[in-house]
C-alpha cells in the first residue's frame, strides 16, 4: 500500500534511510565521516520537519509489518543544470530484500503522477555515478541523463548523474 507519510512515521523513515544508505554507499566498511552523517542526516526530527514542509511530499510503501520504502518530492528545487523543472524526486529508497518486489516503480509512478497533476512538464532527480543498479531503474523508467555534479560530504565530492524525465505523454 502507498499512502502519504504521516508524523508517526518519521523514526520509521529514518531507520529505512540509514539502512539503504549504508547498504548502498558504504561498500568497505564504515569511516566516522560516513557514519557521523548517516547519524546526522537521518533523523526523525529531520523527517518530523520534511513531513510538515508544503514544499515536499513523502510518500510511503507499507506492508503489514510496516514501512518499506518511500519517496519524497521537492516541488520548489534549484536544479545544479539549466533547464530543469523545480520538481526533484530527491529520494527513492526502498529496503534492499524490499527491491525486487515493484514497490520502487509503484513509489515513482506515484511521485511522477503527482507532478503531472501539478502540471509540470518534466522533473528530475541525481543518483550516484556509480549506483548501476539505480541508474538503470530509472532509465527503465523513461529518465535520461542530462549532466552531472556533485556531492560534497566534508572535503569529498562524490559525481552523481543529473536524470530527467519528460511527463507529457508518457505512461510510466
Amino acid at each position: 500500500m502507498i499512502r502519504k507519510a504521516e508524523e508517526r512515521d518519521a523514526s520509521s523513515l529514518a531507520a529505512v534511510s540509514i539502512e539503504v544508505w549504508v547498504n548502498t554507499y558504504l561498500r568497505d566498511g564504515v569511516s566516522p565521516l560516513f557514519a557521523d552523517y548517516v547519524l546526522a542526516e537521518f533523523t526523525a526530527q529531520k523527517f518530523h520537519t520534511a513531513i510538515g514542509d508544503p514544499d515536499l511530499a513523502i510518500w510511503v510503501s507499507e506492508n503489514r509489518s510496516g514501512i518499506d520504502g518511500f519517496v519524497k518530492l521537492c516541488s520548489a528545487a534549484t536544479s545544479p543544470l539549466p533547464g530543469c523543472s523545480p520538481l526533484e524526486i530527491m529520494t527513492l529508497y526502498v529496503q534492499p530484500r524490499h527491491q525486487s518486489g515493484g514497490r520502487g516503480g509503484a513509489l515513482l509512478r506515484h511521485a511522477l503522477d503527482h507532478c503531472r497533476h501539478m502540471g509540470a512538464e518534466s522533473a528530475w532527480l541525481k543518483v550516484e555515478a556509480e549506483n548501476r543498479q539505480a541508474i538503470d531503474f530509472y532509465v527503465r523508467h523513461g529518465f535520461t541523463r542530462i549532466g552531472s555534479t556533485d556531492f560534497v560530504i566534508a572535503d569529498r565530492a562524490y559525481e552523481n548523474y543529473v536524470m530527467r524525465t519528460n511527463l507529457r505523454h508518457r505512461n510510466d
